[in-house]
């Protein structure tokens, strides 16, 4: 159902915790999950309209279905948590609770109710000092709980910022959404070179 008035949508609470390998080096945020019912996995980027695993495969594997399962009808999800835990990859999103003020997986439809408590997040991940975002609203709502002045990188570039105890490096990468007009071998390319400038490739 529909709702353009902000406070008639529902607010949802995310429904999954952080992927967070207490040996993590990269923290990678997007901004919500899509309804339920589009999800084809319960874990991030459930959704087969979004390119994400695709492009992991393309960078690690040159196979753009290496983690979806034969037949093309959902993910290798334990495959997935495998290799991003071996990795050193942790994984959330920037919101924790939100309205969708048209009902859908928009991120330009939905409205921030709750943000993400970094602080605590990173606290589990002390190896961590790399922080990417996947797409606007992500990298906005990032850049709401960093100290004032952060720079917002361009993407494929990152902002340096003292969080805590540490310095974080915070990358821009294009969105993995299929509305991102961007090829997935482009966007892979830009994926590969994070990857490999962040010594993970």
């Amino acid at each position: 159902m529909n709702a353009s008035n902000p406070q008639t949508a529902a607010v949802e609470t995310h429904p999954l915790p952080p992927f967070a390998p207490p040996a993590a080096r990269l923290l990678m945020l997007g901004s919500f999950p899509p309804p339920r019912e589009r999800w084809k996995m319960d874990f991030y980027y459930p959704n087969f309209q979004n390119d994400m695993w695709r492009i992991f495969g393309l960078v690690f594997f040159d196979n753009r279905d290496y983690f979806i399962e034969a037949g093309g009808k959902s993910y290798k999800k334990a495959l997935l948590r495998e290799f991003l835990a071996e990795k050193g990859i942790a994984i959330s999103d920037t919101a924790h609770q939100i309205r969708r003020l048209q009902g859908n997986a928009s991120d330009k439809f939905l409205q921030i109710v709750t943000p993400l408590d970094l602080g605590a997040l990173l606290a589990k991940l002390p190896q961590c000092r790399t922080l990417m975002t996947t797409g606007e609203l992500a990298t906005d709502t990032l850049l709401s709980l960093l100290p004032p002045g952060t720079p917002k990188p361009k993407i494929g570039a990152y902002s340096a910022v003292v969080y805590g105890n540490r310095t974080l490096h915070c990358y821009r990468l294009p969105s993995s959404s299929r509305a991102y007009p961007l090829a997935l071998e482009k966007k892979a390319e830009a994926y590969r070179r994070f990857f490999v400038e962040i010594g993970m490739k």
